[in-house]
């Protein structure tokens, strides 16, 4: 059973909490009752990616933002095929067992990798999914056509190449208190106000657990393998996304560009909604926090969307 202690006092009226799912210890924040929205993170981050976000959801849901397998005060196995597809979907459908009521769909939210997985649990584990929501990253479907066989999206993506290499990517990203990261991260924001200086630190701190970086860039190693390699560009059958989906995405995004949108609808076989956020880069929730808002309520808020 999950156990539960207040968190800091910055984070208010919020608890953090440990639960043991798929043989890993997974912390995570929650705030608030009612039905379930579940956020995921991505790279290079952790649960506070989402601090704008819980106070306004929480009024009016049970909210739960986890530290995903590798990141923070979750476990960080040491295997690459620890970060396997499968099992990044088992923690998301073990929490959602543990801490959810018995049956209940949640709301999936997820940005960047906790979008990734975001859409591999709908698309596999559709009975846990009430409605998607997806910020700044693409269907696995449109990566497969539209990832490293665009030559732009290529050079967007030229960090994937570089993460593959074995233990490089850990000493070059954590050199100089993390001077590399900071810029990759905190520099290629379009509105830089987003993120002060106790932001800053909170995530150089969760860089600087141990293990944390190789963790976090274990997803590229465990997923990016030679079976991606050999399908990449050749037509796939992935299971069509049951659930009402929003996509979400900043327009000035330097890593993944809006061409990995298009042709999204293909692949979902429910209502779907894409929303552009001009004068925003990846970082779209912290950057952009009462446009994401918006338009999750709106989209929440809608009895047919």
């Amino acid at each position: 059973m999950p156990t539960s202690n207040k968190h800091d006092p910055e984070t208010e009226k919020w608890d953090h909490g440990f639960v043991e799912v798929n043989n890993i210890r997974m912390h995570y924040v929650s705030a608030g009752s009612g039905p379930l929205v579940l956020l995921l993170h991505g790279f290079p981050e952790f649960w506070y990616s989402w601090r704008h976000q819980i106070p306004v959801l929480s009024q009016k849901f049970r909210v739960i933002a986890p530290d995903l397998r590798g990141y923070n005060k979750t476990d960080n196995p040491p295997r690459v095929e620890d970060y396997s597809a499968s099992n990044l979907i088992g923690d998301v459908v073990g929490l959602i067992r543990k801490l959810g009521v018995d049956g209940e769909k949640v709301i999936l939210v997820g940005h960047d990798w906790g979008g990734a997985i975001a859409w591999m649990v709908a698309m596999f584990q559709p009975q846990v999914i009430e409605r998607l929501i997806i910020l700044n990253v693409g269907h696995p479907g449109v990566r497969n056509r539209k990832g490293f066989l665009d030559f732009d999206q290529m050079q967007r993506s030229w960090y994937m190449f570089f993460f593959l290499m074995p233990d490089v990517p850990e000493e070059v990203l954590s050199r100089n208190d993390f001077e590399f990261l900071r810029k990759m991260a905190f520099d290629t924001a379009t509105r830089k106000e987003a993120f002060g200086e106790d932001d800053i630190e909170k995530y150089v701190s969760m860089w600087k657990e141990p293990g944390a970086l190789a963790g976090a860039i274990n997803y590229y190693r465990a997923v990016t393998n030679s079976e991606y390699w050999r399908q990449l560009g050749k037509p796939r059958d992935f299971p069509a996304i049951k659930a009402p989906t929003l996509q979400i995405w900043g327009e000035d995004d330097p890593f993944l560009g809006t061409q990995l949108t298009e042709g999204t609808e293909e692949f979902i076989d429910a209502p779907y909604r894409l929303e552009f956020i001009p004068n925003c880069s990846h970082w779209v929730q912290q950057e952009a926090p009462d446009e994401v808002n918006a338009l999750i309520l709106d989209f929440l808020n809608d009895p047919s969307p």
